[in-house]
């Protein structure tokens, strides 16, 4: 086959392709222009999930007439002039692709105003081709419309995924720009109904509020981190609020929205010690660092960096973390025992359960400071195939993770939060089976969220209704839960529901034929015991005895093993007492 130069429409859908991964991907190039072009106020408004309307509005400095046609143009930019330029970019656009890969795959109109001029001017294009173009009575700005994404390349709206997950990625992206520019009023409309609303008085706790809980928003702890080339600035949770991904650790390198593992790795570990294994904290920063420290051209989206001293970054980044995790909380005590840190850890958890109301002091667990001494032959145990178990003596705890039982046959060790998960499960299960009562509240609880886990808990309450949980809505981001599953009575019903929304993804497993079991596991998951949690010697005995009761007391419900088994054969073996006499 011969070598041919493309054709332009065909490299235009070829740089679209990079440019536009999915509606959000619009969005964003769209609002990065407004924030280039010193706007105060950027209004976005979606319709079918950005699929057939996207909507971007700006009051900034606007495009003057005659050079509307050419900002449509491939390549066509006011950032850079020169090669040398991309060394010192400081705003966030610069490539020129956006409009002219936008306008490649979709009906796009474009009208805009200059502030030096008394008429604006309309573009009209389809698919790549100009159709229109004349003068207009516009005010001062830009204003995009984005119809019919995708209309001339119907295979990528196939790998789109559901309309209920697009809009939840474009109310990420929208929300993480109104934190970072708190002085721009972003307006937000889906479907023709009010997601957010910011004030653009520069208050960024206000805008977090909004977005986050109201007492996160304010307990949040400010950074401020400066040296020769590097500043760091921003907001952390402090280690009373926790959750079970990174997806809320932000960083704006230079103002831009970028997504860095090593940078979110810096900032997980600086909460070494302070957190559960497991949890990572919510975290708002901003780098700004000389352009020439930085290379924002490594992908069409511009979503990705690369430093030139990336581990001094890396490292500043911990360090400022850390110092101000340091101002604000005490120092963990580090000694040989292991109780010091587990203790810690218990008393941060938000979802302590208890299996008794009267708890006995925390020196009436066994206090085993080498937990490795046991653990050397792990790999060599198996857990028998049998599904009952035999009468249990509980020991106490080892690393206050792991209840030490002895047997008829044995020792055991039990993992007391994959255990407990078991025996919620299958009574939750059972009182569902057995069309089991909700129990009512005396006050309805309110619980407010943040835009995204709005989105995903309308998609899954009929599942949690389905279980027990009496749940309404109570405003635009709010709602109200008025009873919970009988056997979860006793458990803070907040928790209960953040901690499901945590581990839902996009909530699409729970409309399969068993979306009750899975809500189920991910609701026990949270409910449960956990580990570092101190349990008095009855709290103890009674989950061996719970655990006795169930049907499958070997795993949890996502299929962890529930304990392992070290018979007296294997003890005999491991002291060399067999075959000594």
């Amino acid at each position: 086959m011969p070598i041919r130069v493309l054709s332009e429409s065909v490299a235009s859908k070829i740089a679209a392709g990079e440019v536009v991964e999915r509606p959000a991907s619009v969005v964003k190039e769209l609002i990065e222009n407004a924030i280039d072009a010193d706007a105060t106020e950027i209004k976005i408004r979606i319709k079918d999930s950005g699929k057939h309307l996207i909507e971007v509005a700006d009051n900034g400095i606007g495009i003057p007439a005659e050079e509307l046609q050419l900002a449509v143009s491939r390549y066509a930019t006011s950032k850079i002039s020169s090669a040398e330029d991309l060394q010192r970019i400081s705003t966030l656009g610069f490539r020129g692709e956006a409009l002219a890969s936008i306008a490649a795959i979709s009906y796009l109109q474009i009208s805009s105003r200059s502030k030096h001029e008394e008429v604006g001017a309309k573009l009209i294009v389809e698919a790549g081709k100009i159709i229109s173009r004349k003068k207009a009575g516009l005010p001062v700005g830009t204003r995009v419309l984005v119809e019919n994404l995708f209309v001339n390349v119907p295979a990528r709206l196939e790998f789109l995924k559901s309309d209920m997950t697009e809009r939840r990625h474009i109310a990420r992206l929208i929300t993480r720009y109104a934190m970072a520019y708190p002085h721009i009023r972003f307006n937000h409309l889906d479907r023709n109904k009010k997601v957010l609303q910011t004030s653009g008085n520069g208050n960024r706790r206000e805008v977090m509020a909004q977005i986050y809980r109201l007492d996160l928003a304010k307990q949040m702890l400010e950074i401020s981190f400066r040296d020769d080339s590097l500043t760091i600035e921003g907001l952390i949770s402090p280690i009373e609020f926790s959750r079970s991904n990174r997806k809320e650790i932000v960083f704006f390198v230079n103002g831009r929205w970028v997504q860095n593992i090593a940078l979110s790795s810096a900032c997980v570990n600086a909460y070494h010690t302070y957190l559960m294994v497991g949890r990572y904290p919510t975290a708002l920063l901003f780098l700004s660092i000389m352009p020439g420290e930085v290379d924002v051209n490594v992908h069409p989206t511009k979503a990705q960096v690369r430093f030139r001293g990336k581990n001094r970054v890396f490292s500043a980044v911990t360090r400022a973390v850390r110092r101000t995790l340091l101002a604000y909380s005490p120092v963990p005590s580090i000694t040989p025992s292991i109780w010091h840190s587990y203790n810690q850890t218990e008393q941060r958890d938000p979802l302590d359960w208890h299996f008794a109301h009267d708890i006995e002091s925390k020196e009436s667990a066994i206090q085993i400071t080498q937990p490795s001494e046991i653990g050397a032959h792990l790999s060599q145990l198996e857990i028998t195939e049998k599904k009952g178990l035999p009468l249990l003596r509980s020991i106490g705890q080892i690393g206050a993770t792991y209840i030490v039982a002895e047997g008829p046959d044995g020792l055991y060790l039990i993992d007391q939060h994959a255990a407990h998960e078991r025996v919620l499960y299958e009574r939750l299960m059972e009182s569902i089976n057995k069309k089991g009562t909700s129990q009512l509240l005396l006050e309805p609880e309110v619980l407010d969220l943040n835009l995204e886990d709005t989105i995903l808990l309308r998609k899954i309450m009929p599942a949690l209704n389905t279980i027990g949980f009496q749940i309404e809505e109570f405003g635009k981001t709010v709602f109200r839960i008025r009873a919970v599953p009988g056997q979860l009575a006793h458990v803070d019903p907040l928790g209960l529901i953040h901690s499901a929304l945590e581990q839902s993804g996009d909530g699409k497993q729970f409309l399969r034929p068993e979306k009750e079991k899975m809500l189920i596991a991910r609701i026990c998951k949270g409910a449960s015991v956990k580990g570092g949690q101190v349990l008095s010697k009855e709290e103890q005995s009674k989950l061996l005895r719970d655990l006795e009761s169930c049907q499958n007391p070997r795993t949890c419900p996502h299929g962890r093993p529930t304990m392992i088994h070290l018979s007296v054969d294997l003890l005999e073996r491991q002291f060399g007492r067999r075959g000594s006499r």
